[in-house]
C-alpha cells in the first residue's frame, strides 16, 4: 500500500518532519512517499502546495496526509482546503496548552529550534567544531575538554554518532579509532588511560562492517570478512576485560546510538 504524506511548515520543517515521521514510522505495512514543503509563508506558495497534495491524493486513489506547523491562520485555511488527512500540530497541541497555561502562545515561526539563544547556538556549533577537529583521533590533546570519547574499530559509526550529538545536544564528543596495532596490545591504548571515565565502546556485526568497508575499498584486506571478524571479536574482548560501557550499532539507527549512549552516560542535552 502506498499513501503520501506532506510534512509543510512556514519555517525549515524540521518540527513536521520529526513528528511526522515518528508517527508514520509505527506502520511498516505502509510505503510513504514524503514530501516535505518548507518556508510555506504566502498564500501563492500555499495554493501551490494545495495543488500538489490533491494531484497526490488523486494519484494514489487515496487523500494524502499531511502534517502541519503552519503559523499563519489564512494560510492553515488554505492548506485544510486540500484533500487530505490533515494534523495540524499548532492547533491540535498549542490550544490545550494555552488553555492550561492561561495565557496564549506567540505563534512564532522557528522559535523551537531556539536559534535567537545565541548561547546555546554558539554551543552546538563550538560542539560541531569540536567533534570535527577530534574526529579518528586527530587531536588527543583535547580529550581534556571532550564530554565522551567513542572507541571503536574503523566504520561502526563513531564518526556520526558525534556529530549528531554535537548537532543536537551540544555535546563535545571525540572518537578514537582501535587499529590493529592497539588491539594486540593487552591494556587500553596509554592516550585513553587518562579519560577512562569518559569511554564509550562501539561494537558492530562483523558481516556489516564488511561491508561497509567493501564500498569505500573493495576486495582489501581492510574489507575481508576475516579481517572484521579479528577487529570487532579483539574490541569487544577489550571492551570486556577493561568493563567499559558499549553499544552494539547493527540494529540501531544513528539516532538510537546516540540517546542510547547518552542516557547510559548520563550527558546533559544542551540544546532543547
Amino acid at each position: 500500500m502506498k499513501r503520501t504524506a506532506f510534512f509543510i511548515s512556514d519555517g525549515t520543517g524540521i518540527t513536521a518532519e520529526a513528528l511526522g515521521n515518528s508517527l508514520l514510522a509505527q506502520f511498516e505495512g505502509i510505503n510513504f512517499d514524503k514530501i516535505t514543503l518548507p518556508y510555506i509563508d504566502s498564500i501563492d506558495k500555499a495554493h501551490d502546495a494545495v495543488k500538489r497534495i490533491n494531484q497526490a491524493s488523486e494519484s494514489d486513489g487515496q487523500q494524502a496526509i499531511v502534517f502541519d506547523t503552519v503559523v499563519d491562520e489564512t494560510i492553515r485555511k488554505e492548506i485544510s482546503s486540500s484533500i487530505s488527512y490533515k494534523i495540524d500540530v499548532f492547533s491540535a497541541f498549542l490550544k490545550p496548552l494555552e488553555l492550561e497555561l492561561g495565557c496564549h502562545s506567540s505563534y512564532s515561526v522557528g522559535t523551537s529550534h531556539g536559534i535567537h539563544e545565541m548561547d546555546r547556538y554558539k554551543d552546538r556549533i563550538e560542539s560541531v567544531n569540536f567533534a570535527l577537529d577530534n574526529d579518528d583521533g586527530a587531536r588527543t590533546r583535547q580529550y581534556d575538554q571532550a564530554d565522551i570519547i567513542l572507541i571503536g574499530v574503523s566504520r561502526c559509526g563513531k564518526t556520526p554518532s558525534c556529530l549528531y550529538m554535537a548537532l543536537q545536544f551540544g555535546i563535545r564528543a571525540a572518537n578514537y579509532p582501535l587499529t590493529e596495532e592497539d588491539l594486540d596490545e593487552e591494556d587500553l591504548p596509554a592516550i585513553l588511560r587518562p579519560y577512562r571515565d569518559k569511554l564509550y565502546g562501539l561494537t558492530i556485526d562483523p558481516f556489516q562492517l564488511a561491508a561497509i568497508r567493501h564500498e569505500r575499498r573493495a576486495n582489501s584486506r581492510y574489507a575481508s570478512l576475516d579481517q572484521c571478524e579479528f577487529e570487532v571479536r579483539s574490541v569487544e574482548k577489550m571492551l570486556r576485560r577493561e568493563k567499559l560501557p558499549s553499544i552494539n550499532t547493527t540494529s540501531f539507527s544513528i539516532e538510537e546510538i546516540a540517546t542510547k549512549i547518552m542516557a547510559h552516560m548520563d550527558l546533559d542535552r544542551r540544546i532543547d
